[in-house]
């Protein structure tokens, strides 16, 4: 059932689209298959990382943001995990799709957003552990590290640079302020003309924990990893078809 767009969202239209009708309870449902065995089939020249969920966890700083956001419309929530959808997919989208937001409140939703994670928010994160043994070890072996995220790349710098990230990388790519490149493949694309490989995707792979990740690489016609240790829904991932996955850092670390 598709969602109408309500003059003012409402937290019922959020639960019915996030829940289904389970009685408010989350949908369980048992792990897709493997299609491919996670085998190391070659050394990728260009690795590409997501930030939330891939480098960094940040459950705090986002679904604070978004009960801020939401607050501003009369939308309380008692549980913020309850927001943990919002990790990952650009923010438009989430809050027009799981709240039934037009496309004028989903804009003025993200700048209530930003009231509270820029001076707050965007650090109240964490990257993961083991993160930065593995982008040092790739990094000695003269592999191009980059970062394409659909969080306003001005942002993505601030918290690789706070965490002590960013000099692992070559370059950062990300959507801008005013959120005009919010599409994953643009969002590659552009990280890797940034990086000076342009279209050649055949050495690079795309590491990341949600669909969105996996389908940006699809279109570019890259490889991908998803990573099932972060906040992206596991089947929607595997349904994705991404080249391999990994369950930990650890696992990661052995594909790469």
């Amino acid at each position: 059932k598709i969602l109408t767009r309500p003059n003012k969202p409402t937290k019922t239209a959020y639960t019915h689209c996030l829940f289904g009708q389970t009685g408010g309870k989350a949908l369980s449902l048992p792990p897709l298959p493997e299609k491919r065995m996670n085998r190391k089939q070659k050394t990728y020249k260009q690795v590409l990382f997501d930030l939330d969920g891939t480098l960094t966890d940040p459950m705090e700083g986002i679904t604070k943001a978004v009960a801020h956001a939401l607050a501003h419309y009369g939308i309380h929530i008692a549980d913020r995990r309850t927001l943990v959808p919002f990790i990952g997919p650009p923010l438009q989208d989430s809050f027009r799709r799981f709240f039934g937001f037009t496309p004028e409140q989903a804009d003025e939703a993200c700048e209530r957003y930003n009231d509270y994670f820029l001076p707050k928010g965007i650090f109240e994160n964490r990257p993961y552990e083991g993160i930065d043994l593995l982008l040092a070890r790739l990094k000695a072996e003269g592999r191009t590290l980059l970062v394409a995220t659909t969080k306003p790349e001005p942002l993505a710098e601030r918290i690789l640079t706070h965490f002590g990230l960013r000099n692992y990388f070559d370059e950062i790519g990300g959507d801008t302020m005013e959120r005009t490149r919010s599409d994953k493949a643009a969002v590659i694309a552009h990280v890797m003309e940034k990086a000076g490989i342009g279209t050649r995707t055949d050495e690079a792979v795309m590491v990341g924990d949600t669909e969105y990740d996996i389908a940006g690489a699809r279109k570019v016609g890259m490889d991908s990893i998803g990573v099932l240790y972060g906040y992206g829904d596991e089947q929607a991932l595997r349904t994705a078809g991404p080249t391999m996955t990994a369950r930990s850092i650890d696992e990661l670390g052995r594909l790469l």
